[in-house]
């Protein structure tokens, strides 16, 4: 590195966020920008570690994280640019909603806050941007072959970049009216303006991908179809299935999953059509968001710009500490307390509670709730809990949304018709090149893993592209 004193020199500067009280008027994004000079301090404080755990137990993406933050401190913003486009085909998106497990897996953080990767990392990409160094790579030779890629989430879009530039004809099936999968309608604006995704998908099709959007693949498009009209077809779907909470209520009206609100607020955004009897509308009304993760986040923070009177938050599990437990060393992943920007704008957390029962008349009115009393880890570091006699609460509620996570990809036509098998949790099994149990039919993203993150769906997407492109030349 250009200066190993860094990290003792300077401390670590988080972007600054817009003011709370501008903010929750609006959906532009939260988080700014650090200046030229601060950034290259930032970046000064990555240190010549011997093993960067940072890229490699930290990163899905393997990003090379220590050299472009030597590049940034020099200035060599376009070696920088390089670099970063290696292994990463969206740093844009990565740079802005990434929770960052290279910032808990970095050498500093051991006994120092972590080195800024995430915000360095989005400060490169929107530098190429603002130069013109960003422009379509197409291929040289184009191939006489074509593949289907059902899903435009981030595995599925960093799988069609990849096989375009290798001359495949790659189309890309997504059943809404836009590309992008939940980047386009499960993030909030105020995380990541669509802009940001559009500005990509131009680059994209100049490269000569092709996107058809309102075809539900599968029902649409036939499985037999498909195998017809493509050489590889890949299912990038996502884990689209939401965890229910199935106890007595859970009829009334005002009771809806997380996604199908998002996803709607997004739509307003975007102008689509909206049914006026469809319409989810926090304004004045009491929130509860049950689920303590960063969908219910994301929901707190919706409402919160909708003119919710008041949000709770509420979680099964207990409340995190504030620093990691010697059971949690570095490099893991830091199971510790978060506050997001959304927390940051208003709003009642209630950790170790169970809903047992909704009540109302048609509409929510009410939650019936207990607290609960969480045991030790036993040996195989799972937990338990007991409710706690006498605990019993209710919390008041005019709309319920439900984020507690995800369970599998839908087992639809796709995973039906192309008879794919399945692991015990619903997810779709695949081999070293991410080929399924049916020759020719490839899988990546949640799709595989189950819900998880942003940089691993792109990992997986460039990992099924080179495995079609291995399956395709021979």
């Amino acid at each position: 590195m250009a200066k190993h004193t860094g990290f003792l020199e300077y401390n670590r500067m988080d972007p600054p966020k817009r003011p709370v009280q501008e903010r929750i008027k609006d959906y532009r994004e939260v988080e700014q920008v650090l200046s030229l000079e601060d950034l290259q301090r930032q970046a000064n404080r990555c240190m010549d570690c011997g093993v960067p755990s940072c890229h490699t137990y930290g990163c899905p993406l393997n990003n090379r994280i220590p050299d472009w933050n030597d590049m940034v401190y020099r200035g060599q913003w376009k070696k920088a640019l390089d670099l970063l486009h290696s292994t990463n085909n969206f740093p844009e998106i990565t740079g802005r909603i990434c929770p960052a497990p290279c910032e808990a897996a970095c050498t500093l953080s051991i006994n120092q806050p972590a080195v800024t990767i995430r915000h360095i990392e989005r400060q490169i990409i929107e530098k190429g941007f603002e130069m013109g160094w960003i422009h379509p790579e197409s291929a040289p030779d184009r191939r006489n072959q074509r593949v289907a890629v059902i899903g435009s989430g981030p595995a599925g879009l960093a799988a069609a970049q990849q096989l375009a530039r290798k001359g495949y004809e790659a189309v890309v099936f997504e059943k809404s009216d836009r590309i992008g999968g939940l980047l386009r309608y499960g993030i909030p604006d105020f995380k990541m303006e669509k802009w940001v995704l559009d500005r990509r998908i131009q680059q994209m099709e100049a490269e000569g991908v092709e996107f058809e959007t309102e075809v539900d693949a599968g029902r649409d498009l036939s499985p037999r179809f498909m195998k017809r009209s493509f050489n590889a077809i890949l299912v990038t779907a996502g884990a689209t299935v939401p965890r229910d909470l199935k106890i007595p209520g859970r009829e009334l009206n005002g009771i809806v999953f997380a996604m199908e609100y998002l996803t709607q607020q997004n739509q307003v955004l975007a102008n689509e059509k909206i049914s006026p009897d469809d319409v989810i509308d926090a304004q004045g009304k009491s929130v509860v968001v049950i689920g303590g993760g960063d969908t219910g986040a994301d929901c707190v923070g919706t409402a919160k710009r909708q003119g919710a009177a008041s949000v709770t938050q509420i979680e099964l599990m207990p409340r995190p500490p504030d620093q990691r437990s010697v059971e949690n060393p570095w490099p893991t992943w830091p199971k510790i307390i978060r506050t997001s920007s959304s927390h940051e704008e208003g709003c009642k957390r209630l950790w170790s509670i169970q809903t047992q029962k909704f009540i109302g008349e048609r509409w929510i009115e009410k939650l019936a709730c207990i607290k609960l009393e969480w045991s030790e880890a036993d040996a195989q570091g799972g937990l338990s809990f007991q409710e706690i006699s006498g605990s019993e609460f209710t919390l008041e509620a005019d709309l319920v949304l439900l984020a507690a996570g995800f369970m599998h990809v839908e087992h639809g036509p796709i995973v039906k018709d192309f008879n794919l098998k399945l692991d015990q949790r619903g997810n779709i099994i695949v081999n070293d090149q991410f080929m399924t149990s049916t020759e020719g039919v490839f899988a990546a993203g949640d799709s595989v893993t189950g819900a998880s993150l942003v940089v691993r769906a792109i990992d997986q997407g460039r990992k099924a592209a080179e495995g079609i492109n291995q399956y395709l030349s021979n």
